[in-house]
């Protein structure tokens, strides 16, 4: 009888686990997940990070943004008419493209000599719309893209449907998601430095150089003869 119960009690047991485990599944499938944040891939951050200190206008998220938006961080975009992780014009990159990597030469290919050139670039453009009526950077984005002669004619953001679809695309879906990223990253490493400084290894202090022989001197005794 007694054994006839347990095994009631566990059926029990194992069936009400199953439903249990069962909500909890349709929950999760239910409840809606947090969108995932785009990331500065490693191997770019520290050419953004310099390129975004060449003029004020800039930002790690802007810049961040915009490489996004021109080529998904792809080195080998290449659209047909305009080339590289920052998606130059062949024209447009025969002036302002430069040697950002240190071997001589600028190349549209590479990265770090792309990224500088699209912030220096985009500085430039700055100026060019700091007359014009309206958001200084969703101006010098789209002389970015249309170029600066069409934003002029037109004192604004050019009536071109890709013009502002990338203008839009950049300053309302991924600039503030790279904001938001950019925060993320920057909690971490301040979290990660604060480890590392109460590390006992960081905090310990430098063991205590033994006593020179001459120390156990009297002052007397260490005086040379005369």
């Amino acid at each position: 009888m007694l054994s006839r119960a347990a095994g009631m009690f566990a059926a029990f047991v194992a069936g009400l686990a199953l439903v249990i485990a069962a909500i909890l599944v349709v929950r999760q499938i239910m409840t809606p997940s947090e969108p995932k944040l785009p990331v500065i891939p490693d191997a770019r951050r520290a050419i953004v990070e310099r390129a975004a200190k060449v003029c004020a206008p800039l930002s790690v998220p802007l810049l961040a943004a915009q490489i996004h938006a021109e080529s998904n961080w792809r080195p080998d975009a290449d659209s047909g008419h305009a080339q590289g992780i920052s998606q130059f014009a062949p024209d447009t990159w025969k002036e302002w493209g430069r040697d950002g990597s240190g071997d001589g030469k600028a190349d549209i290919w590479e990265p770090r000599d792309a990224i500088p050139s699209q912030a220096h670039y985009m500085c430039h453009l700055y100026g060019v719309v700091e007359e014009l009526p309206g958001n200084r950077t969703r101006l010098a984005l789209a002389a970015y893209n249309a170029g600066p002669g069409a934003v002029l004619r037109a004192r604004g953001v050019p009536t071109i449907h890709e013009t502002r679809g990338y203008v839009d695309k950049i300053i309302n879906t991924l600039l503030p998601k790279y904001r938001k990223s950019e925060t993320v990253y920057q909690r971490s490493e301040a979290k990660r430095e604060r480890a590392r400084s109460a590390s006992p290894s960081a905090s310990a202090s430098p063991s205590p150089r033994p006593p020179s022989p001459l120390s156990a001197l009297s002052p007397r005794a260490s005086r040379p003869r005369l």
